[in-house]
């Protein structure tokens, strides 16, 4: 069981702040690693998650790649930290919490991307000008920040 989940037993459905971390790789081609998400329905979204106790926002970074998309990571540089009014989550069954996301990005991804979790549909490389409409909402901003940091 992970700390949200250790979290919810002891508070209920309180709305929560949590910290998590959120990646925009990219490969040799110059393509954009998304995963469509199982929640939210049908979104797009960069891999990433939830921090657990111990770890910093690179570790957790590293590890949800790698339980999303079975991908290790290179070195990785911080894009930005995101929170506020927009950052409300919520989860089918009703729980809500503010995401502090800290949005790193990799041009060194390692091995072949696949879905390797429950949390994702499918994953898909897509050119920046091509990424779906359906991207969630907060990150279509890191998507904004990053590529402006690529110019």
């Amino acid at each position: 069981m992970g700390y949200v989940e250790e979290l919810r037993k002891l508070v209920g459905h309180r709305r929560l702040i949590l910290c998590g971390s959120s990646v925009v790789i990219r490969n040799d081609r110059g393509e954009l690693l998304l995963q469509q998400r199982v929640h939210p329905t049908g979104r797009w979204a960069f891999p990433g998650g939830l921090m657990e106790l111990g770890e910093s926002t690179e570790d957790t970074a590293r590890r949800e790649v790698r339980e999303e998309t079975a991908l290790e990571l290179g070195e990785l540089r911080l894009i930005g930290v995101y929170s506020g009014p927009d950052a409300l989550c919520s989860a089918p069954n009703g729980d809500e919490w503010y995401v502090v996301n800290c949005a790193y990005a990799c041009d060194e991804p390692v091995g072949e991307a696949r879905v390797n979790d429950g949390e994702s549909v499918t994953l898909g490389w897509f050119r920046p000008e091509e990424v779906p409409e359906t991207l969630v909402r907060s990150h279509k901003e890191i998507l904004r920040d990053y590529l402006k940091s690529e110019q």
